[in-house]
């Protein structure tokens, strides 16, 4: 049991670096400042953790009584903007020349984040004993994994990703489903390795080949 809460821990961690880094880089594609690219990548990182803890009835939020994901997200926002900061008072164009480059990190880091906190939303819910409850566990996942990232493209005054970029919610659905199908059968560590790599791969491969579900 020890082991699989310190590695849900240990994804939770990577998740927000993931999310953080999104957000950060978005925030420098905006030019906001130091402030501004802390603010997007925390948001980016916890937002989606406070609306599944409030919706649980979990509060106050998890992020408000363990500082470390907020700790986390506010030092990669601020180590990516200072390397940016950097970048740019050598090279003016830099973040231009190389914008495709920031483009795929962002990609990367997003799809990552969504993989993990679809799984983890879900994870929180069974250990608050709603495992029978389906349409929870699918909605608490897909929160928990788009929600930050909604809330980082309002607040970047940017329309969501989830309507408008290729597949992104549906990465999440598929993902929360698999992992509710799998965690009955295998391990959970097993189960939501797999649900994660997932959803990462369905939303890697949307942007690349732009698969996107019918609008008008």
């Amino acid at each position: 049991m020890n082991q699989t809460v310190n590695w849900v821990y240990l994804i939770e961690i990577i998740g927000t670096i993931a999310f953080a880094s999104s957000g950060a880089l978005l925030a420098m594609e905006e030019h906001m400042d130091i402030f501004g690219v802390s603010i997007l990548g925390v948001t980016t990182a916890v937002g989606g953790g406070i609306i599944r803890d409030v919706v649980l009835g979990n509060t106050p939020p998890n992020v408000f009584r363990n500082s470390s994901y907020v700790i986390v997200a506010i030092a990669v926002s601020v180590i990516l903007f200072i390397g940016m900061y950097i970048k740019k008072q050598m090279d003016i164009k830099a973040f231009d020349r190389y914008k495709n480059l920031y483009d795929k990190a962002m990609l990367g880091m997003d799809a990552v984040g969504l993989g993990i906190f679809t799984v983890v939303g879900i994870n929180t819910a069974v250990n608050k004993g709603y495992q029978d409850h389906t349409f929870l566990l699918i909605f608490v996942g897909m929160i928990t994994g788009i929600g930050g990232g909604m809330m980082r493209d309002i607040m970047a005054s940017r329309t969501p990703f989830v309507f408008v970029k290729h597949i992104y919610a549906s990465a999440s659905l598929a993902g929360a489903i698999i992992y509710i199908i799998l965690m009955k059968q295998i391990s959970t560590v097993a189960s939501m390795t797999i649900a994660a790599t997932i959803v990462v791969g369905i939303r890697v491969a949307a942007a690349h080949y732009k698969w996107n579900l019918p609008k008008v």
